[in-house]
């Protein structure tokens, strides 16, 4: 039986022309409409200075307004973020919390403060291009303290 060896240049020219003709396959960069009443911000009378870090760090993920830099435009990266951006907002909309029950309200405050103690958000990914979202512990202390003294604590009753 007689090995066949492929010619990296023909490996090279497919993968060249499939990197191509995945840019067709387009993401929807457009954010779902919201009313303005209902964002976090606004919800909770934030301080300029805890929405200011919001804006910076989670809203881009977690809410209804997205923005979508440049590499977005670049498959097969532009379906990660969009996959990252529906999943964010699938856990938590930032743009929709007045719509969510105490019960819930209370609950995404305390998933917010672990999340942010135990660095898991913003995630290593984001800030890795987004450096003005990353948290000092400063700013990461302020954030808890403002999620916690929201917190009605109706998660921990049963």
């Amino acid at each position: 039986m007689r090995k066949r060896n492929i010619p990296v240049k023909k490996i090279l020219i497919v993968s060249g022309a499939l990197l191509v003709l995945i840019q067709l396959i387009r993401i929807d960069k457009s954010n779902p409409a919201s009313d303005p009443a209902s964002d976090f911000i606004t919800a909770t009378a934030a301080t300029p200075e805890v929405a200011s870090l919001l804006k910076a760090s989670c809203y881009d993920c977690h809410s209804n307004e997205s923005t979508y830099p440049w590499y977005t435009n670049i498959a097969p990266v532009s379906w990660w973020i969009k996959h990252h951006i529906d999943e964010g907002r699938g856990e938590l909309n930032f743009s929709e919390w007045a719509g969510y029950t105490s019960r819930r309200q209370d609950h995404k405050l305390e998933e917010c403060v672990e999340m942010i103690e135990e660095g898991e958000m913003p995630m290593s990914s984001y800030t890795l291009v987004h450096k003005e979202a990353e948290l000092n512990a400063e700013q990461k202390a302020k954030l808890t303290a403002f999620f916690n003294s929201l917190r009605t604590h109706e998660s921990d009753q049963k």
